[in-house]
């Protein structure tokens, strides 16, 4: 796994992650559905995301 996730994308990934998880943990009204956070977070925090892989992409610097 090669990392394809650079670090603004990264940094906003982990952030509305966080703010998913909250949002279901704090709000009664999102409930389970905050759960979805984990998805922004984990490929923020592993820097690698199965779909920018599919399709190509890459948002980390160039050497």
């Amino acid at each position: 796994m090669m990392a394809n996730v650079g670090g603004l994308d990264r940094a906003v990934r982990v952030v509305l992650g966080l703010a998913l998880l909250a949002a279901g943990w704090l709000v009664p009204a999102v409930g389970w559905w905050g759960l979805l956070g984990l998805v922004p977070l984990a490929t923020g925090l592993l820097r690698w995301c199965p779909p920018y892989a599919l399709l190509g992409i890459n948002t980390c610097a160039r050497p």
